[in-house]
């Protein structure tokens, strides 16, 4: 049986499966995978999203055949590295995309609609307030979606179902019925914007506060992909500045933020803790495709090519 290295917690269902092909061996804590590798031969990792999967830890395991990440996003995984090394990294793309998406909804509507005042209004005996919150529907208004991939695709189609224009921009072609602008575009037409967008170099700092300068809506901007994208203290400029109106994340620059994080302190920003894709469902439906692809592999089974990465 092979030996598996495991830096985080996955679904009962997945650790049962991930138990009956192989011998477990789990870290301590996602950063100390290296602790308990002890001169043992390593031929598989399985992460989440803390789990940093590194260079050192790698180069350590020389038996190593396949990382594999119960999410999307690799920005924890050294793809370069690993693909070098001919190991496969192994993911899951539009695992979550409808979880995902629903969560944009949501933050959308609570932005929009001004729900989380409401509700405070009413905890707080302020019922009367009702009659001055002035919130506003999202029917009518133009949504620009940066980043047009599987999670893009079905926000996209929500919008439009609630009566949204939909607008995009994406780095590479893509066949959609949606009109596709240029980023600078986007963000000076858009009335609501939404980031669905991996954290790499190219993407790293992509908007600042400035990038909404020349937008007269004073947008809503939602961000369900990566807080690095625009990092806390642009936000904070933006909200400061009035550039945006408000601003709806499930990630931050930081995760877990600080006790003291200005941003969590701003009247219009509303962060959940990065949860959108954490449906019990959806979590174990993920965790279980994630790691029968890495035992297969392993096995030398082929699996779906859209679930090994490829760099290219």
């Amino acid at each position: 049986m092979p030996n598996i290295l495991l830096l985080e917690s996955i679904s009962p269902a997945a650790y049962d499966l991930l138990g009956s092909a192989a011998h477990i061996i789990k870290a301590p804590a996602p950063d100390r995978g290296l602790e308990v590798i002890d001169g043992q031969d390593i031929h598989g990792i399985v992460t989440r999203g803390k789990g940093q999967v590194n260079q050192t830890l790698i180069d350590a395991c020389t038996s190593l055949g396949a990382i594999a990440r119960c999410g999307v996003g690799l920005d924890n995984v050294d793809v370069p590295h690993a693909t070098s090394q001919d190991i496969k990294v192994i993911n899951a793309p539009g695992a979550n995309a409808d979880t995902v998406a629903e969560h944009t909804l949501s933050l959308m509507l609570l932005a929009q609609r001004k729900i989380y005042d409401a509700i405070t209004s009413v905890n707080d005996g302020h019922w009367a307030d009702r009659n001055h919150y002035g919130g506003d529907e999202i029917r009518g208004k133009t949504l620009g979606i940066i980043g047009m991939g599987d999670i893009g695709r079905k926000v996209a189609k929500l919008g439009e179902a609630f009566g949204m224009n939909i607008i995009y921009w994406n780095r590479s072609d893509v066949t959609t019925d949606y009109q596709r602008v240029d980023l600078p575009e986007l963000l000076h037409q858009a009335h609501i914007i939404s980031i669905h967008l991996s954290l790499n170099a190219d993407t790293s700092g992509l908007i600042t506060a400035d990038s909404f300068s020349k937008n007269t809506h004073r947008p809503i901007l939602i961000n369900t992909s990566r807080g690095g994208i625009i990092t806390d203290a642009e936000v904070i400029r933006a909200l400061e500045e009035g550039s945006i109106a408000a601003y709806a994340a499930d990630v931050l620059q930081s995760e877990p933020p600080p006790s003291d994080s200005a941003l969590l302190r701003m009247p219009h920003a509303f962060v959940t803790p990065h949860i959108a894709s954490l449906t019990a469902r959806t979590y174990d439906e993920m965790c279980v495709m994630t790691v029968q692809n890495l035992i297969d592999v392993l096995a030398g089974r082929d699996i779906d090519p859209k679930y090994i990465f490829n760099q290219k």
